[in-house]
C-alpha cells in the first residue's frame, strides 16, 4: 500500500541519521522529496539520486532552517518543483550538552534557534500553501527529553519542550483548514551518531527500555508515513512517543 503516493514533502536535515531514514521511506512509498542540509553535500547529492531511484522527484537543497529568510526562499523554491506542499517535517536540530552552571548563552541560543525556532521559520513559510490547499500535515520532531527533561541537556530539553507547545496551539490554530499538527517524540534511536558511543554505554541504555532495543530511523520513518498519510486524518495536537516504553 502506497501510504503518501503522489504527495509533496519538505523535510528539513535529512543528509543523514533520522531524516534521511524518513526520506527514503516516503521516496518508497512513492512521495516526492524536497529536503534540506546546511553542510554535508556529498551526502545530500548521494540521497537525491538514490531517492530519485526510486521514480520520485527529489531534490536537496541548502539552506538553514534557523534563518527565517532562508526559510520562505526554500518553500519559494521548492513551489517551483511541487505543484503543493502537503506535508512538513520539522527534523533540523542539534545539540551542545552541558551543565548549566558550565553551559554559555551563546550555545543555549544556537540550540534554541535552531531546534525550535527553525519550526517556526518552515511552518509559518509552509502555512499560506496549505490554508489556500485547505490541507495539510505539519510534523515536528520532538523528543523523549523535551517530555521530561535530562541532565546536562536544559538547553536541548527547552528546545524540545517548545516544539510541543508550539505545535499544539498550531493545531488549535490550523484544524478548521483541515491542516493537522502532531509532534513525534523519539526516544533512544540508533544513527551513526551513537555509534561512535562506548558500546558499554549503548547497552546501559537498552537495558533501560522496555522493548530491550534501541530504536532505528525506519521506526521514526514509519511514524512520520502514519501521521503524513490519510489513515491519521483525525489526529492532530498530538505527541506520538517511539521510545520503545522508556517514558511508560
Amino acid at each position: 500500500m502506497d501510504l503518501v503516493k503522489g504527495k509533496n514533502i519538505i523535510i528539513t536535515g535529512a543528509s543523514r541519521g533520522i531524516g534521511r531514514g524518513i526520506a527514503v521511506a516516503f521516496a518508497k512509498q512513492g512521495a516526492n522529496v524536497a529536503f534540506t542540509y546546511n553542510s554535508s553535500e556529498i551526502p545530500a547529492k548521494e540521497l537525491e539520486a538514490e531517492l530519485c531511484a526510486f521514480g520520485v522527484i527529489a531534490k536537496a537543497f541548502k539552506s538553514n532552517a534557523a534563518e527565517f529568510n532562508a526559510a520562505h526562499q526554500l518553500v519559494s523554491d521548492v513551489l517551483e518543483i511541487f505543484e503543493s506542499i502537503d506535508v512538513l517535517i520539522n527534523n533540523a536540530g542539534i545539540t551542545k550538552d552541558n551543565l548549566l552552571m558550565r553551559i554559555t548563552e551563546e550555545d543555549f541560543d544556537k540550540v534554541i534557534e535552531v531546534n525550535l525556532k527553525s519550526v517556526f521559520n518552515l511552518t509559518k513559510a509552509v502555512q499560506r500553501i496549505m490554508l489556500k490547499q485547505r490541507s495539510g500535515s505539519l510534523i515536528h520532531m520532538s523528543s523523549v527529553v523535551g517530555v521530561k527533561g535530562n541532565a546536562g541537556q536544559s538547553n536541548y530539553a527547552a528546545s524540545k519542550a517548545g516544539i510541543i507547545g508550539f505545535s499544539k496551539s498550531i493545531a488549535l490554530e490550523l484544524g478548521s483548514r483541515n491542516i493537522r499538527s502532531n509532534v513525534i517524540a523519539p526516544g533512544f534511536i540508533e544513527t551513526e551518531m551513537t555509534d561512535k558511543l562506548p558500546e558499554d554505554v549503548v547497552a546501559q541504555w537498552r537495558a533501560g527500555i522496555p522493548l530491550k532495543r534501541g530504536g532505528s530511523a525506519e521506526d521514526v520513518a514509519n511514524a512520520c508515513l502514519f501521521l503524513a498519510a490519510d489513515l491519521s486524518a483525525y489526529i492532530t495536537g498530538q505527541v506520538l512517543h517511539v521510545d520503545g516504553g522508556m517514558l511508560t
